[in-house]
């Protein structure tokens, strides 16, 4: 059991906020020509859910630091 407060970053994500990361995945995915399973598309995954727990909150600032990451800076 916690002995302290709960962190907003630590606070389970809700199905609203899957689906806007399942749909920056999807568009990253579509970029960049991923394959479903690929070890790329997963590290794509894990990087959008940080993101978002750490408060990147908008499909905008999530696509654009993921395609950063990978590069890709004339996609926006």
């Amino acid at each position: 059991m916690t002995t302290g407060p709960i962190r907003p970053r630590d606070e389970a994500l809700t199905s609203d906020d899957l689906a806007i990361c399942d749909r920056v995945l999807a568009d990253v995915k579509a970029e960049f020509s991923l394959d479903e399973g690929s070890e790329e598309l997963t590290r794509s995954a894990s990087i959008i859910i940080e993101l978002y727990r750490q408060g990147v909150r908008t499909e905008q600032q999530l696509k654009m630091l993921v395609y950063a990451a990978r590069g890709k800076f004339d996609a926006l």
